[in-house]
């Protein structure tokens, strides 16, 4: 049952991925991706600078899952030592990925715009759009990116970027609504890392959300034969925007609800009043756990980071 978004270039992406890039996800990504794997997911995301390439490759390998059935996402990130790559290092650092995971990633993305140097992003881009378009590349996308940074790279561009992976939830809502529509407009997908943060990193663990979702977690939970927590309702909430979640967790019985979300519950479980009311309640806090990628030249709406619970 699990679903697939469509990409602008005609390719397809699983609606839930699981990432190796932080915790013991990122430390013991071997174990952890094998898991994950025999759990039924099928969609591993990584990155250079994560250091899991190889254990990303290892542990399909060690899964026994015919690499058909995967869909891998991998990022040209910065050096050692929080250091642009020179453009003429693009080309080999792409290679070692692929050599390290032992094929060719099913999207490939420039982790953030300053992992180009000033004035070289569009240069870089071009170095992507010629991969792929020699076959040595397949979809390719951002992360991080503002808006501006989309428009540069739009410029004069071959391929638009199918994907710009950023932080994306509830709290993040009203910031991102010139880039969400800037996407909409080229048929730029979302990827969201970090979707569980108002659970997960907010001080109130919810906040003004705390109510909506536990009271559409226990109505799901009466409908369905796959337990429903306010998590899940998070990511649920994510696919019902188009936006494809990216999460992890090292913790084997998480790992198996999360594939147990991932292959067994059909879209549109959200009713369509619910899915706004998580998103009208978002929309009026502004809160984000990584705030050095997209708070610079970006500017930040006046809201504050936390509200009083709502009305359940």
């Amino acid at each position: 049952m699990a679903s697939r978004f469509q990409l602008l270039d005609g390719t397809s992406i699983p609606w839930l991925g699981w990432g190796n890039g932080s915790g013991r996800s990122n430390h013991d990504a071997l174990r952890c991706g094998r898991l994950a794997l025999e759990a039924g997911i099928r969609h591993i995301d990584t990155a250079q600078v994560y250091k899991t390439e190889s254990e990303t490759g290892q542990c399909i390998v060690d899964a026994g899952v015919n690499r058909d059935e995967m869909y891998i996402t991998s990022k040209l990130s910065k050096l050692p030592g929080d250091i642009s790559v020179p453009l003429d290092q693009v080309r080999p650092l792409i290679e070692e990925s692929k050599r390290k995971l032992g094929c060719t990633p099913d999207l490939f993305l420039i982790h953030n715009p300053t992992v180009a140097r000033p004035g070289e992003l569009k240069a870089m881009w071009k170095i992507l759009e010629d991969m792929k378009s020699s076959g040595e590349l397949k979809s390719i996308g951002v992360s991080n990116f503002r808006p501006q940074d989309i428009e540069e790279i739009l410029d004069g561009a071959i391929y638009k970027p199918v994907v710009n992976q950023i932080e994306y939830h509830p709290f993040t809502l009203t910031h991102l609504e010139p880039l969400l529509a800037l996407q909409k407009k080229h048929n730029i997908l979302t990827q969201s890392y970090g979707p569980l943060t108002p659970l997960l990193r907010h001080p109130t663990n919810g906040g003004p959300l705390i109510p909506i979702l536990t009271r559409i977690a226990h109505r799901l939970s009466t409908t369905t034969t796959t337990p429903i927590d306010t998590t899940t309702i998070l990511l649920l909430w994510c696919r019902a925007q188009g936006v494809i979640p990216i999460t992890t967790s090292a913790n084997p019985t998480r790992i198996t609800h999360l594939a147990a979300i991932y292959s067994t519950l059909p879209p549109n479980l959200l009713t369509p009043d619910e899915i706004q009311q998580i998103t009208d309640v978002g929309k009026k806090v502004h809160f984000r756990h990584y705030t050095e990628h997209m708070e610079k030249d970006f500017p930040l709406p006046n809201l504050p980071n936390d509200l009083p619970l709502s009305p359940t």
